[in-house]
């Protein structure tokens, strides 16, 4: 029995530092602005702070957290499993993470063709809260 494919997941530092922005803030939410290369920096909002559109891509959840990123940069990333990290380093002006001395950052790998045929397919619009 093969186990879903996550298209995206996190590091046990990306899952603790989502732990302690929730119980500072509480629920949170991602989402996976600009930049369609390594590196990236997704932004964390408390759930429901950002609008997510009909055209905005659900990805998954790391740890209860539902991560979002826009459809025309999902097409590029269609193929690759996001994996969210940690880095120091101050997060994005709006970002829960700004001001923890530390970031989240994307890094990416391309998904095997034995994933890819795994891969639930991807929903659109904001999912239950």
């Amino acid at each position: 029995m093969h186990h879903a494919i996550a298209r995206v997941t996190a590091t046990a530092a990306a899952l603790e530092l989502i732990a302690r922005l929730r119980q500072q803030h509480g629920p949170l939410m991602f989402f996976q602005s600009g930049g369609c290369c390594d590196g990236s920096t997704p932004m964390c909002y408390l759930a429901g702070e950002f609008n997510i559109s009909d055209t905005d891509v659900y990805l998954g959840n790391l740890d209860g957290a539902p991560f979002y990123m826009g459809f025309e940069q999902f097409e590029y990333w269609a193929h690759t499993q996001l994996i969210i990290d940690v880095v120091s380093g101050n997060g994005g002006m709006f970002s829960l993470d700004n001001g923890t001395g530390q970031r989240f950052l994307t890094r990416s790998r391309l998904f095997s063709d034995e994933e890819l045929g795994l891969l639930p397919s991807a929903e659109r619009g904001a999912r239950g809260a």
